[in-house]
């Protein structure tokens, strides 16, 4: 069975042949832009596990980037993806009411660590949707025109979520942007000034923050402070907790919402069903959470949730949308709650991370090109540099690790500006033995490079 298979390169080229084929097909048929580094053609995939169209069997520590925390092909969201099948595709909810829909904005409500008492939700496809909507609302319930979002960041590739991401090479040509964005320091505590004392790195971040106030957007002008509390794309550093209480403190003294973008870090990755569980348990919970990836196992959904009054701000027809809250991604979207739940993944995430993440640092004294180990439940960084002293990153490096992998049946993706950080994704569902299996193939990949 695939679903508890282990890594199995059978051909004797990657890509096979079958595969080569269809990747061939995709250069000449797909814009370039859209780039794969992986010479994989997927056939199936069930768990952690991925299948080619030549039979080369693939553990999967991407996961989607982030979507498949249940997994490929998970048995019970398959089935109740066939059982909505049968009843309808789609009813516009902007026309009319689907018993999905509902459900599932009052599951979140019930689920999401936003301020509050009685909170709303609503629907969007993408996480980039779920982003602008957020802040839609915090602009309609602020009458706010701007926004502060983060280095490092990373929100999406529609034209706004373009604006508010840090990584302008992903977004060359693509000007002229919305203005009212404005960008403070990420508490990325591994690149803070090297010759401060921890507590005094939190200030340093802290009084950046402060310098946006006094010389890009007044606080009476921000309507909102977009953050992911753990990075994706930008290298999964995580926001400290006093960083969070901080920033809450800051956003009730201005009256300025404080928004989530748990695009990635959601749905039981960090060992709770949000990060922001964390934040809540430290009086530091956000106004608005945004989140999209796992919530539906791969079907397009993205989800928004805040109180009620913020919600009940907006004016009418301003959010909303054709396939919003579509009924087969809602469908599938109560299902992975109800496995979640009863499978606890949450606690498996921290049994996986802490693994890893042990791994990972016992290899900080073996690999001298590492340079941090960090994570939170399985959302886990691994940061390759130059060298320990001047934290150069090393991007190339990593991109050679990768490769290696692949060849040897292990997928895995890089992250940061500059690539240098590999970034923990697999599903949550993977079993010990094939956790056990890709920590050796990535750790004999950065042997065979580093040599």
């Amino acid at each position: 069975m695939l679903r508890t298979a282990l890594p199995k390169i059978v051909t004797d080229t990657l890509p096979g042949p079958r595969s080569a084929a269809l990747i061939a097909r995709r250069a000449e048929a797909i814009p370039s832009a859209i780039k794969c580094i992986y010479p994989v053609a997927i056939a199936r995939g069930e768990g952690a596990m991925v299948e080619d169209l030549d039979g080369n069997r693939f553990l999967d520590w991407i996961g989607g980037v982030g979507v498949l925390n249940i997994g490929f092909s998970h048995p019970e969201v398959v089935a109740a993806l066939k059982e909505q099948a049968d009843r309808f595709f789609h009813a516009m909810f902007n026309m009319m009411t689907h018993e999905g829909y509902v459900a599932l904005a009052e599951k979140l409500c019930e689920i999401v660590p936003v301020m509050g008492g009685k909170k709303r939700a609503f629907f969007a496809n993408s996480g980039a949707e779920a982003v602008e909507n957020a802040v839609k609302i915090a602009k309609a319930y602020t009458g706010r025109p701007n926004i502060i979002v983060f280095s490092s960041g990373f929100h999406g590739r529609t034209n706004l979520a373009m604006a508010m991401s840090a990584k302008k090479a992903l977004a060359r040509g693509m000007g002229p942007f919305p203005e009212g964005v404005y960008r403070a320091e990420y508490p990325y505590l591994y690149h803070a000034p090297a010759h401060l004392a921890e507590d005094e790195q939190l200030e340093w971040f802290l009084s950046d923050l402060e310098r946006v106030f006094e010389e890009g957007t007044l606080p009476e002008y921000t309507a909102a402070i977009v953050v992911e509390p753990i990075l994706g794309d930008g290298g999964f550093a995580g926001v400290p907790i006093a960083w969070a209480q901080r920033v809450r403190q800051l956003c009730d003294k201005y009256g300025i919402m404080l928004v989530a973008d748990e695009i990635q870090c959601g749905w039981c990755r960090s060992g709770k069903w949000f990060v922001s569980n964390y934040w809540q348990e430290a009086g530091a919970a956000p106004d608005i959470l945004c989140t999209a990836k796992s919530i539906a196992a791969g079907a397009p959904l993205s989800a928004i949730v805040a109180r009620e009054e913020i919600m009940q701000a907006v004016p009418d027809g301003v959010i909303g949308g054709t396939y919003c809250g579509n009924a087969m991604a809602c469908a599938a979207a109560l299902k992975v709650i109800e496995v979640m739940e009863r499978d606890h993944l949450a606690e498996r995430a921290l049994v996986i991370g802490e693994k890893v993440l042990g791994r990972y640092r016992e290899w900080m004294e073996e690999f001298p090109c590492i340079g941090d180990a960090r994570g939170l439940g399985s959302m886990i960084g691994l940061e390759f540099v130059r060298s320990r002293e001047s934290r150069e990153p090393a991007g190339q490096l990593v991109y050679a690790i990768v490769q290696e992998c692949a060849r040897n049946g292990l997928l895995v993706e890089s992250a940061a500006k500059d690539g240098n950080v590999i970034r923990f994704l697999a599903p949550l569902v993977m079993t010990d033995e094939q956790t056990e299996a890709g920590l050796h193939i990535l750790h004999d990949a950065i042997a065979a490079v580093t040599r």
